[in-house]
């Protein structure tokens, strides 16, 4: 079950520099196509975020220190084997699968980045992977970014992309990108990877600030189901193939640029929200009003992470007490109740420490039948807002995670 229409462009604007390939290594299931690979031109820039979790995944590693190397040319994925929790097996494992394909790239260890997703803790079939590298690499194309996001998916039911043209110096700048993840979804820089390429030139220090600013306003502002995954991971590509772009943040075409590629990086957070394992509802929590930015986010997560918000919600039942208890456990020291409003879309539900006088259980419920729908709260203590995107909790859910690895 996944909320609203399909989640790919009508058409994926080809990004000069960058071509992918898809194979099948069978890692989970025979014949699914699950490796892909992103071959970059030379002189590409790549800069990224990673998971926080400290059981962080052996790709995670291998990934960081071969991108301070500097030499980015080839970007590896592996489905149905996360390869984390494989403690020195699983290092060399993930450094086995960079050389095989730099050697069949002609290319360099360090220069390849792995990636990998799936279950915990099996050891990653490297022979299994390893040989379907040619048939990735035969496959490389500038036009396969929505296979290329078919191929990245685990309990995901559907691919995820995005992709924007801009103009800069009378150069057609092209972004695409594509994501995936459904589950174990709370990215702190769930199982979620990401990854958004542009032809535009970007210099090192822009591209890295660009890759942890964007990250932080989509990706890391989401959540299903409040697990953060030992494998996050986005990246931001720069070929500068397309003769255009950016050097500082002082430029006149730096905001131009930037708020294409934010439009990237949100369409792919949001679509991973509104594929969250069994999903039925898209949540925007809205919390305005705050003194900082921590109590903003610790009341919208207390919200979004509330097993009985979530259930209300799936059930389209208005019980608005269950959102005003969340509020009260924050964790917010001194917070004026009287002054709090509480709003589901447009009704507001809480005034003056209680019920809204105007409120009806009618009205709240036709919001509640909506599937996107908006909570706002409204602090009355600052001026910081924050938002937050989730989505409901459904038996499916119950049922995905039960069985995942059957």
């Amino acid at each position: 079950m996944a909320v609203g229409p399909a989640t790919l462009p009508e058409r994926f604007f080809p990004v000069a520099g960058v071509r992918l390939g898809i194979s099948s290594a069978g890692i989970k299931k025979p014949g699914r196509k699950d490796v892909v690979v992103i071959e970059l031109s030379k002189g590409s820039r790549v800069a990224g975020i990673f998971t926080t979790n400290q059981f962080c995944a052996a790709p995670v590693h291998v990934a960081r220190a071969h991108l301070e190397e500097g030499e980015p040319r080839y970007l590896l994925i592996n489905t149905g084997n996360a390869n984390a929790g494989t403690g020195e097996t699983g290092m060399r494992d993930a450094s086995a699968c960079c050389e095989a394909l730099a050697r069949e790239a002609g290319s360099k260890a360090h220069s390849v980045l792995p990636f990998s997703t799936g279950v915990i803790g099996e050891p990653l079939p490297v022979d299994k992977i390893v040989k379907a590298l040619p048939a990735a690499l035969e496959d490389l194309s500038e036009s396969h970014w929505a296979e290329a996001a078919a191929g990245i998916m685990t309990t995901d039911t559907r691919p995820k992309g995005a992709s924007r043209q801009v103009e800069i110096d009378g150069k057609t700048i092209n972004i695409s990108g594509i994501s995936k993840g459904a589950g174990m979804i709370r990215p702190n820089m769930a199982t979620m990877l990401g990854f958004i390429a542009t032809d535009a030139s970007i210099s090192p220090r822009v591209l890295q600030k660009l890759a942890s600013e964007l990250g932080e306003e989509s990706f890391n502002r989401i959540t299903i189901d409040g697990d953060t995954s030992t494998n996050d991971a986005c990246m931001l590509i720069a070929t500068g193939e397309a003769g255009a772009g950016v050097a500082t943040v002082e430029g006149e075409h730096y905001p131009v640029l930037r708020e294409a590629l934010r439009e990237v990086y949100m369409e792919l957070a949001h679509a991973i929200v509104k594929d969250g394992e069994g999903a039925t509802k898209f949540v925007t929590i809205e919390v305005a009003g705050a003194a900082g930015q921590k109590e903003a986010l610790d009341v919208a997560y207390t919200v979004a992470h509330s097993p009985l918000v979530k259930t209300a919600l799936f059930a389209s039942d208005p019980n608005w007490g269950r959102i005003l208890a969340a509020v009260g456990r924050a964790g917010v020291e001194g917070l004026d109740l009287d002054a709090i409003e509480i709003f589901l879309g447009d009704v507001c539900l809480v005034r003056s420490g209680g019920r809204a006088d105007d409120y009806t259980e009618e009205r709240g419920q036709a919001v509640m039948d909506q599937q996107e729908i908006t909570i706002r709260i409204d602090l009355k203590r600052g001026r910081i807002e924050e938002r937050v995107w989730t989505c409901d909790f459904s038996h499916d859910y119950v049922t995905i995670n039960a069985e995942y690895r059957t």
